[in-house]
């Protein structure tokens, strides 16, 4: 029971994550994700049966302390975006932001509600809310392609350095296997900070 709901709650917020990107694209001028039918938060519209089901199910199967899978992505034109300069940016920030924002309303509820906090359910169901979005944030914002921070880091990037883009597109993938393998436990570590500045304890 508990491996489904955490699934939900993994799918919940890739779902949030993904839409996030393409409300920010439609506000800036790239109506594609709504034409798609996108902009929904029917989790249908947005599974990716490798990343939204495989992955976090051999996660758990595996018995994994960590939890993580994907959706499709949102479909964006960047040609359409009124804001050239730092629209891809602003839509690429809008996801983690997403899930940042959802991270702060529970942690913050179970940060100053303690009636809420006395509930062993309601806390353990709040704080993998939080975790699973923090992870999700912190993670994205990478500056490793194809995550968000990739798009972040490209926007700002002096044409002088195009050399760094060519490289990280060309090796994004094997980097984020290395990161993955060998310094994951900084991200979680990283992420542990942040649950423990938002809801004023650890989790681990």
């Amino acid at each position: 029971m508990e491996y489904i709901f955490l699934l939900a709650i993994l799918l919940f917020s890739v779902v949030i994550h993904e839409v996030s990107h393409g409300l920010m694209a439609d506000y800036l001028g790239d109506p594609t994700a709504r034409y798609a039918g996108r902009l929904t938060l029917n989790p249908i519209k947005h599974l990716d049966p490798f990343g939204s089901v495989i992955v976090p199910l051999f996660l758990l199967l595996l018995k994994s302390p960590i939890l993580f899978g994907w959706a499709k992505p949102v479909p964006i034109n960047p040609h359409n975006l009124r804001d050239q300069k730092y629209g891809s940016a602003k839509v690429a920030l809008a996801g983690p932001a997403a899930n940042l924002a959802l991270a702060l309303v529970f942690g913050l509820t179970l940060r100053f509600i303690p009636v809420l906090a006395d509930n062993p359910g309601i806390y353990l169901m709040f704080s993998y809310i939080v975790f699973i979005n923090i992870l999700l944030a912190v993670f994205n914002l990478l500056p490793v392609p194809p995550l968000d921070g990739s798009h972040i880091l490209f926007t700002f990037l002096p044409y002088s350095l195009q050399k760094i883009k060519i490289f990280l597109n060309q090796f994004g993938l094997f980097i984020l296997l290395f990161i993955f393998f060998f310094f994951f436990r900084w991200v979680i570590h990283i992420v542990n900070l942040v649950f423990q500045l938002i809801v004023g304890v650890p989790l681990f």
